[in-house]
């Protein structure tokens, strides 16, 4: 997943930021153990030199007294540890303290970026686009159970509107509550309107506020960015895939709009039974009833869903319309 310049300089510079951050507590740090331990000071030069000549004699091949001054050194630096525990500090007081040691705070590990990099990019991403917007209005807090008839019986459940959608609704918050634990998958399904897209971004919201990491595609932009990944550098093409294969929870929402084609179907597939096997979670909507499902997309595909996802229908009017009736009603 590709960032402007822009972006990435955005990244860069809260990098700049902790690191700055970082130096600067350090220092206050090293201060109070100085102002605590008066003889601290000369402590950390002696070691500094001494490393120095450590250092120098190594590179010299002079071996036996590169030995000795590092078992001077060794002795320095007991003292040093002795000192700040008699004063109370930790052993680590003066060490950078990082928000992410792996790559202490760089966001790369060598050339890769780190895994708080990539997050760093989702939250990015997240941060400027509409989705922010729409979860303050698409949450669990706006869900309603009368947009859901009690009297409208689905035929292939015999369940009511409203059942299904209390069912839906219970296992959304399952979903969430068991997420780090048994990394599930939704598959919703049901006819256009019957709110599979709000259920959906209220589990995104709930995810987004514990901090995972958060993916939300439209079919049509899913395989429209795989098909032009497949054409771009190798870089784009990694960090894309790093992207849908690795967050925390991907949705892929109105599934069966898109063109469906081979490369739809193979790239799909590679989707789903990449993310099974690193235990990520998944959630995918879809208008096609599962044998619709089954037709449109290949056997292998639909034997995935059928075994390892949670299959959940939603049944009743274009709430769209519903909502207009009952505010019409209402005023």
């Amino acid at each position: 997943m590709s960032l402007t310049n822009e972006q990435y300089d955005t990244i860069m510079r809260i990098y700049s930021r902790r690191q700055a951050d970082n130096r600067f507590r350090q220092k206050e740090r090293q201060q109070a153990v100085y102002d605590a331990i008066p003889a601290f000071a000369d402590l950390e030069t002696k070691i500094s030199s001494l490393q120095a000549s450590r250092a120098r004699l190594m590179l010299g091949d002079q071996t036996g007294q590169a030995t000795r001054c590092a078992d001077r050194l060794h002795t320095l630096c007991e003292k040093r540890n002795h000192l700040l525990a008699e004063h109370g500090f930790p052993a680590d007081y003066l060490k950078p303290h990082y928000i992410c040691p792996d790559c202490q705070d760089t966001g790369y590990i060598g050339s890769q970026k780190c895994h708080c990099f990539r997050q760093a990019e989702i939250d990015l991403l997240y941060h400027q686009s509409n989705l922010r917007q729409v979860l303050e209005r698409e949450n669990f807090s706006h869900f309603r159970e009368d947009y859901y008839p009690e009297d409208m019986i689905d035929p292939g459940t015999g369940l009511s509107s409203r059942r299904l959608a209390q069912t839906a609704l219970a296992e959304a918050h399952r979903f969430i509550e068991d997420f780090s634990q048994t990394h599930p998958n939704l598959f919703l399904y049901g006819s256009t309107g019957t709110g599979k897209t709000f259920l959906t971004n209220c589990i995104a919201k709930e995810l987004l506020e514990r901090s995972f990491s958060v993916l939300y595609f439209s079919s049509g932009q899913l395989f429209d960015r795989f098909s032009r990944h497949s054409f771009s550098s190798e870089k784009e093409d990694d960090d894309f895939r790093y992207h849908v294969f690795d967050c925390d929870l991907l949705i892929i929402d109105d599934l069966g709009t898109e063109m469906v084609n081979a490369f739809v179907s193979s790239q799909l597939f590679l989707l789903i039974n990449e993310r099974l096997m690193r235990r990520k979670s998944t959630v995918i909507s879809t208008n096609l009833t599962p044998e619709n499902f089954l037709n449109t997309y290949s056997e292998r595909i639909f034997s995935r869903i059928s075994s390892s996802y949670q299959i959940l229908k939603l049944f009743g009017d274009d709430i769209r319309l519903r909502k207009k009736l009952l505010e019409h009603t209402v005023s």
